[in-house]
């Protein structure tokens, strides 16, 4: 019973069923793969972009927007540009900006700038405007030294003779593509500029010739190399403007001056000081020696009686003496007089 029931089964019948579902579900995949892929394929094998359809498989396979890059890649390869597919994919993977930077290397290459796409993947990815860039390097750019939003307005310089110059300068640079990667960027030629127009102006030997001839700041500042180890190249150094300011030399003179008085004044008054504290102390000696006299003077009417009682010296003695001091104080007291008269009488 088994047996007939087997035999009954048309199993050409089932392989033609199974083949006719497989065959559908080919064509059906065939579709899709045409219907999504099959006017870019077109599109670039008009072009000669040389993309095929298993490009774009691993491009949707790999979540990338492969319509962006079959389209970017067209446009470089009508600008001539040779360039394998799979640097756009990676330059996508990679998180930049796709669109920008085939504008750039295509801007670059018309202008005769050359931009490899290495070079210009690195600045989009390096966070570089990289559109910007290229139109730096085919139109300079104008840098204001100093920047005004730094809230300065000048460079302020003081030349040998003392006299202050104030002045402005525009700086035009060109940009180096080569170089963006890793170099200085706009601070950095502002502050070199600005270090070198101060020094321009410090080796003035006066502000007349400056005044004269604005022009020997910005050969001296071109003469300095300025833009080594920056994104840009110096094009021009132009004065845009240049002030007098004030009399450095003669302000600090005069501070100077004023300093030296002061320690002038500070060093008389300490001498001053020094001069009273020292007559102070004459006038305490003197006083002292005074009261040495005056004690000593107590000592002689001592010695006197002491003589006396000795029989060493007589009564007579004692009065002569007196006499003496008397006729010594008298002759001490006219003397005296005698001098006061003769200042007052000239003859």
């Amino acid at each position: 019973m088994i047996i007939s029931t087997f035999a009954a089964v048309d199993l050409p019948g089932i392989l033609l069923i199974g083949g006719g579902i497989f065959a559908a579900i080919i064509v059906l995949v065939l579709l899709f793969i045409l219907g999504n892929f099959m006017g870019l394929y077109i599109k670039a094998w008009v072009t000669k972009a040389n993309v095929g359809f298993t490009d774009m498989i691993r491009m949707q396979l790999s979540n990338i927007d492969y319509r962006l890059v079959v389209n970017e890649k067209i446009k470089l390869t009508n600008a001539g540009i040779p360039i394998d597919i799979r640097e756009l994919e990676q330059h996508v993977l990679t998180k930049g900006n796709l669109v920008r930077t085939v504008a750039g290397v295509i801007n670059a290459k018309k202008a005769g700038i050359d931009l490899p796409w290495k070079t210009a993947a690195a600045i989009d990815l390096a966070g570089r405007d990289i559109l910007e860039a290229v139109r730096w390097s085919v139109i300079p750019k104008v840098i204001d030294c100093p920047d005004p939003s730094k809230g300065r307005l000048t460079l302020d310089g003081v030349c040998k003779n003392g006299i202050q110059l104030k002045a402005r300068a525009r700086v035009t640079v060109r940009t180096k593509l080569e170089r963006l990667v890793g170099g200085a960027g706009e601070e950095t030629i502002i502050a070199r500029v600005g270090e070198g127009i101060v020094k321009a102006i410090g080796s003035a030997e006066n502000h007349k010739d400056i005044m004269a001839n604005p022009n020997l700041i910005s050969q001296a500042v071109l003469n300095n190399s300025l833009d080594s180890q920056t994104a840009f190249e110096i094009v021009s150094i132009d004065v845009a403007e240049i002030d007098v300011g004030a009399n450095v030399g003669a302000n600090l003179q005069a501070e100077q001056a004023a300093a030296d008085l002061r320690v002038a004044q500070a060093q008389a008054e300490t001498r001053r000081a020094n001069a009273v504290a020292e007559a102070q102390e004459n006038a305490a000696k003197v006083e002292e020696n005074r009261a040495l006299l005056v004690l000593a003077e107590s000592e002689v009417p001592k010695a006197i009686a002491h003589a006396i009682h000795a029989g060493k010296m007589g009564v007579m003695d004692y009065y002569n003496l007196q006499n003496l001091q008397s006729d010594t104080g008298m002759r001490s007291a006219i003397a005296g007089i005698g001098g006061k008269g003769s200042q007052n009488n000239p003859s």
